[in-house]
């Protein structure tokens, strides 16, 4: 059997102070697995694995907003659907147009029009 990788401690080594959300991450992490916690966030593992070792060069603000509403219970009220997870808000900001249903072109048009919790990019996973 492997030994058990830590990895609050391989972050912190890679980061020196954790920020709280990566801390939040690693535990999420060491209580399953890399792939659990990816499929959770709607991130790909290789994503988690670099942010754990602070290697990762892309918007560190939005995987922190996602591990903020699915690891940390952040909510965020949105203006079509009330009261949601942040890393919800964060998903459906990043989704394209579809007038597949009146509730995805609602929100389509509110996280575009001035939301207060919308973000210039997105996280697309």
């Amino acid at each position: 059997m492997a030994p058990m990788i830590d990895y609050v401690a391989k972050s912190r080594a890679a980061w020196g102070i954790l920020p709280a959300w990566v801390e939040t991450l690693a535990d999420a992490v060491n209580a399953s697995s890399q792939v659990d916690v990816s499929v959770r966030l709607g991130l790909s593992n290789s994503l988690i694995s670099q942010v754990l070792s602070n290697s990762y060069r892309g918007d560190m603000a939005a995987v922190s907003r996602r591990v903020a509403g699915a690891l940390m219970g952040e909510r965020v009220t949105c203006p079509v659907m009330g009261d949601i997870g942040r890393d919800h808000c964060e998903r459906e900001q990043g989704r394209p147009f579809a007038a597949t249903s009146a509730l995805r072109t609602h929100l389509f048009h509110a996280c575009r029009s001035g939301c207060p919790n919308a973000k210039p990019t997105p996280l697309k996973g």
